[in-house]
């Protein structure tokens, strides 16, 4: 995939996302303020926060396309990653706002009984909710981006959301008022869990831990495959943005010649490249081949 299709994708998916969002917190603002429910109200204020967190998302992915430069010579990437943490912390605090004001509500009784608009607003929401998700979580893992991954995980929780908020303001309807706050703090402890889940993702790229197992696997054997290879003796692999930087040392022939290796070298980057196209880079080291009195300095 050729970087501008892959950035195409990337901007559909959050500007469908940003728009949806946007037209979802004007209903459900206006469907908890004339339906009189609260939990309603509640779930619009948040999705104002996932507007706000959208729009930071969407400009950390024009800040990581930018090629690299003279200040940032390894590319903006890890803008994707920042956004990503501070959408993890816009869950959060989401989180914990539904939870303080459910507690609130029940300590306090101040329970109302909502309309059957509040209700339908709240029903509706779930379908539009998931159905984004699931359309963003498939871009985002097609483009193996962190925001969009990201985002896609705040419409789940959107969609988690408002599902307690059906519950509650169903059974608030029919005269059961306490299922509204009971069903919204429940429902924030999952929220919890999915804030976790895209803060210990972002920090994991962020803190250049490796990518998965398998893909240095695939990468080593490719590299072996060309000829003029003959071991690679180290593989090592960074996150920035939807690509993934690969650091390889190679073990050659010593009596080979500095062209000779670096055309082995532009062969092994080209099959990388050619088998990932999420790969944005590749370093070449090259060591001699069965030197015993080679050694590899590294200060880390």
């Amino acid at each position: 995939m050729q970087r501008q299709e892959r950035f195409g994708r990337a901007d559909k998916a959050m500007q469908i996302g940003f728009w949806v969002n946007a037209v979802l917190m004007v209903v459900k603002l206006c469907a908890g303020h004339f339906g009189r429910s609260e939990a309603v109200f509640a779930d619009g204020v948040e999705s104002a926060c996932d507007f706000v967190a959208i729009f930071a998302t969407m400009v950390a992915l024009r800040i990581g396309r930018k090629p690299f430069d003279e200040q940032h010579p390894y590319g903006h990437g890890k803008a994707e990653s920042i956004a990503a943490i501070v959408v993890s912390l816009v869950i959060f605090v989401t989180g914990a706002g539904i939870l303080v004001q459910a507690v609130h509500t029940v300590v306090d009784a101040t329970y109302q009984t909502p309309q059957l608009l509040a209700v339908a607003a709240a029903f509706v929401t779930i379908g539009i909710k998931e159905a984004l998700y699931r359309y963003s979580v498939r871009v985002g893992r097609d483009l193996e981006s962190p925001a969009l991954l990201a985002i896609a995980k705040d419409h789940r929780k959107d969609a988690l959301t408002s599902i307690a908020t059906l519950i509650g303001v169903t059974g608030a309807f029919f005269g059961f008022q306490v299922m509204d706050p009971v069903a919204a703090g429940l429902t924030s402890l999952f929220i919890f869990h999915i804030g976790w889940e895209t803060f210990s993702n972002a920090a994991h790229d962020l803190m250049d831990a490796q990518p998965p197992e398998e893909m240095l696997v695939t990468v080593t054997r490719l590299a072996e495959g060309v000829a003029g290879v003959e071991h690679v003796h180290e593989i090592r692999g960074r996150r920035s943005g939807q690509y993934l930087i690969i650091d390889l040392k190679l073990e050659m022939d010593p009596d080979m010649t500095v062209k000779e290796s670096h055309c082995i070298a532009t062969e092994v980057k080209r099959t990388i490249f050619e088998r990932f196209p999420n790969v944005g880079d590749v370093m070449i080291h090259i060591n001699p081949h069965d030197d015993p009195e080679h050694e590899d300095l590294i200060r880390l």
